[in-house]
């Protein structure tokens, strides 16, 4: 399983728990657990500090440790998604390197507040993990470029999303939305916007003018197709499905 010298690739390895000799050495960057059977990690997890990338996805794994907080080399991907989890460690703000992370496919129903302390996050992914609501804190992440956040149960977006300024792809399909959350007007460099599966009836007059709107998807909501704003779009060049 050791693909290059600070690789370990486990992916379908049919593992009920990880091999020991994972934790005798803290120089690993890349530890991929994927697609196996695991319940659980131990704690000696925190100690491999040198790891970039990490990958738990395509488990059933009912919890990570707190130690988790102690990765702080990692700064690529972190993949948990399509697991049992209910809760996400308060220890993983301190991950505040980290570019890419996955929470999806988990039963999770809250996001920790301490995500807004992961200020290095370029891709957030939480799709289908039961979520009503997302934190305030998220609006301290800067750096967002792509947040997905399809199959939940949002009816809006906290204010503090308006400060998102680099964000481009905004994905939130099958959620409850009566309306299109006014923070986004805010969003200068928003070009994808899904909102296919809510309940939105109108479109704001605003979202015409976002200026680097790109395509918008309302597919599954009953907006009247010949609605003035939905005809701007289309005037502006922008794909507008409906």
């Amino acid at each position: 399983m050791l693909t290059s010298p600070r690789t370990l690739n486990f992916w379908k390895a049919g593992l009920s728990s990880v091999p020991p000799e994972v934790w005798r050495r803290a120089d690993w960057e890349v530890l991929i657990l994927a697609d196996n059977a695991l319940t659980s990690v131990p704690a000696a997890l925190g100690g491999l500090r040198a790891l970039h990338t990490l990958d738990l996805g395509h488990n059933a794994l009912t919890q990570i440790p707190e130690e988790i907080g102690g990765l702080t080399g990692l700064t690529r991907y972190l993949y948990l998604h399509d697991n049992r989890l209910t809760a996400l460690p308060e220890a993983l703000g301190r991950l505040d390197r980290l570019g890419y992370l996955n929470v999806g496919d988990n039963p999770l129903g809250r996001l920790p507040d301490t995500l807004g302390q992961m200020a290095s996050l370029v891709e957030l992914r939480a799709q289908r993990a039961g979520l009503a609501e997302l934190p305030p804190a998220v609006g301290r992440l800067g750096r967002l470029r792509e947040v997905w956040l399809g199959g939940n149960a949002l009816t809006g977006l906290p204010a503090g999303v308006s400060a998102l300024h680099e964000l481009r792809v905004l994905e939130l399909r099958d959620n409850a939305l009566p309306q299109v959350p006014g923070a986004l007007r805010a969003l200068p460099r928003l070009a994808r916007l899904d909102l296919r599966g809510n309940r939105i009836t109108e479109l704001p007059r605003w979202i015409s003018g976002l200026p680097s709107l790109e395509k918008l998807d309302l597919r599954w909501n009953a907006v009247d197709d010949g609605a003035e704003p939905v005809r701007a779009l289309r005037a502006n060049g922008c794909v507008v499905l409906t």
